[in-house]
Parts: C-alpha cells; sequence; structure tokens
C-alpha cells in the first residue's frame, strides 16, 4: 500500500459554503510538479489564516490544501536543479492558493520555485523567518535600493507586533536604524524593544483620517497595514523619503492624496513576494542568514504542531498571534 500523510483540506460545495477537514492523502493524490518534497517545517501566515477561515478569497482552485511556504527535503526529482536529499524553501508561487500547499506530509512543486536552505539555518529556523520574514527583507532591499539609510533618519513599521512587522523591526535595528515601531497591543512593547525597536506608537496615531501632508517623522517606512494607517505613513515621510508596502490588514484601499508624491518626492515602493524572480529570492535568503539575527527568532516565533494549524489560522485573523508560527510537521 502507498504510504499515507495527513493533510489539511478545504473545499466547498455547490452553494459556496467552505469547510475545512483532515484528511490521509498519498504522493498519488498531489498536484503536477517536477520535484516532490517531504515537508518538515510551515508557518501559518496572514493569508494562510484568510485562506482556512474563508475571511477573504485567498483560495482559487477548489479542493485545495493551503499554506503558502515550507522547509523540506527533497524525496525525488526530475529537474535538474534539484536531487534526493537537497535541503529546500518554498515561498509563494500560488502555492497554497491554486496549488496544493504545504499544509501535507509531502508537497510536489516546479523546481524553479524553490530556491536552498542558508547554510547554518534548519527548517524550523527558515519558517521562523517564513514568507513574511521574506517579504520583509524585500521590503528592506527595496528601501536600501532607493537610498533610504539610517544615517536619512527613522523608518517605521506598522503592524510591527505582526510577522512582517517583527522581522522587519529586528532586520533594520540590526542595519543600524532608528526603528519607529506602531502596533495596536501596547502590552507588546517590551517584545518590539527587544526586538530592537528605537520607539513605541500606537496604532491609533496613523489609524484614523489626517491630512493630507502631515509633520515629517521619518525617512522610510516597511507598511503591511494599508488603507489609512499607510496614507498617513505617508503623508510623514520626509522629502525624497520611500515607504515598501506589502500587505493589506487594513484594507485594501488608500484614502490619499497626490500631496506627498508632488510636494516632497516621497516613492511608494510597492513589494511582491508571490511572483518575485528567483534572482530576488536568492539575495534576500542571503541576507536573511547575514543580516537577521537568529538569536532573535526565538523571541519572535511560537511552535505549533500539525494539528494546532485549524486554531492558529483563526487567531492570526483575529489579531491574536505575536510575531511568527512555526509548525513542526
Amino acid at each position: 500500500m502507498p504510504e499515507t500523510f495527513k493533510a489539511i483540506l478545504v473545499s466547498r460545495d455547490e452553494d459556496k459554503k467552505q469547510s475545512v477537514a483532515v484528511t490521509e492523502m498519498t504522493e498519488a493524490d498531489l498536484m503536477e510538479g517536477d520535484v516532490t518534497v517531504a515537508v518538515e517545517a510551515t508557518t501559518v501566515n496572514y493569508k494562510d489564516g484568510l485562506a482556512i477561515t474563508g475571511k477573504a478569497p485567498v483560495v482559487r482552485r477548489w479542493p485545495l490544501v493551503p499554506g503558502i511556504d515550507f522547509a523540506g527535503t527533497v524525496l525525488s526529482s526530475s529537474n535538474p536543479g534539484w536531487k534526493a536529499g537537497d535541503k529546500v524553501i518554498l515561498n509563494g508561487w500560488g502555492v497554497g492558493e491554486t496549488h496544493y500547499g504545504a499544509y501535507a506530509g509531502r508537497a510536489r512543486v516546479k523546481g524553479e520555485w524553490l530556491v536552498p536552505l542558508p547554510q547554518g539555518m534548519s527548517a524550523h529556523d527558515a519558517m521562523a523567518v517564513g514568507t513574511a520574514g521574506y517579504t520583509a527583507m524585500l521590503c528592506v532591499m527595496a528601501l536600501e535600493r532607493h537610498g533610504i539609510t539610517p544615517q536619512r533618519g527613522p523608518v517605521v513599521v506598522t503592524g510591527a507586533s505582526g510577522g512582517v512587522g517583527s522581522v522587519a523591526v529586528a532586520i533594520l535595528s540590526k542595519l543600524g536604524y532608528h526603528v519607529v515601531a506602531s502596533t495596536g497591543r501596547g502590552a507588546e512593547s517590551a517584545y518590539l524593544t527587544g526586538l530592537g525597536a528605537a520607539e513605541i506608537i500606537s496604532r491609533e496615531e496613523l489609524s484614523a483620517p489626517g491630512k493630507p501632508l502631515a509633520k515629517e517623522r521619518w525617512a522610510g517606512g516597511v507598511d503591511a497595514i494599508g488603507s489609512t494607517t499607510l496614507a498617513n505613513v505617508l503623508s510623514m515621510t520626509s522629502y525624497g523619503g520611500a515607504v515598501a508596502a506589502c500587505g493589506l490588514a487594513g484594507g485594501m484601499d488608500l484614502p490619499a492624496t497626490v500631496a506627498p508624491f508632488i510636494l516632497r518626492g516621497v516613492s511608494l515602493l510597492g513589494i511582491d513576494s508571490v511572483m518575485a524572480p528567483k534572482a530576488l529570492r536568492l539575495e534576500a535568503w542571503k541576507r536573511i542568514r547575514t543580516d537577521l539575527d537568529l538569536a532573535k527568532l526565538k523571541a519572535l516565533s511560537t511552535t505549533i504542531g500539525f494539528d494546532d494549524i485549524i486554531d492558529a489560522a483563526g487567531d492570526i485573523v483575529a489579531g491574536r498571534i505575536r510575531g511568527r508560527v512555526v509548525v513542526d510537521m
């Protein structure tokens, strides 16, 4: 008999009512691909929470195994770039949205979607970083390309207690930036200070409708919230500054004006981690290995088991998750 493994499967009926179940699968049930991986660790991202709870239309193929990222070991490969025994990471590429994802014991994917696990990192470490941390690194790299150095002034990180925010705070502080961490959870101040934040501000300072152009407070920012928060961050960015936008936890709209762009030369840098080219991914993971204090991963992550994924999905959407959640498979 073929080996079976547990998987989470989201389905919906003719009335489009979604359901979630734990089932048994075999490799024959997996989708097409030229590399099969034993999933050793994964994580619960905000997007995974939306997929499992059905709070937003993340899933675009039914039924589907959710889970947008994983780390593991190649079991078999017909792709010349990979062989059995290779340690790999996957982020994005529609996995967990249109292609069976990480919440199963095995994953079959295209080899070009994979990158090597950096030397010195375990699968658990890689998923403590996860797509959220990899996205945070892409944001930092974008700010650097725009010339936003520590000498330019403070940088703000919104949603700082979340996955992207936590890693962004840790990376930016290690690189020497004065980090202003915005959070809606005042109880997390000590946590954020431990990650390297120099200042903590309340989410309320940025979440209410503000002026088209406000007092200059920072040279750059990393925003995972969107909506009014991003509009306010832009209005408070200093001349020639830039904000990297990568999320929509507060909404997809952007109720802003052109004032910051045409009066202060502010730039809005869009960050997409799902379809980012491989060269950028390789650079991001190389930088994560050198510019993120792996000791801080313990402070910004918690570990759960496969059976806890569904509950964690509800918690992350409800805003009850701090930092990163690693799933030990």
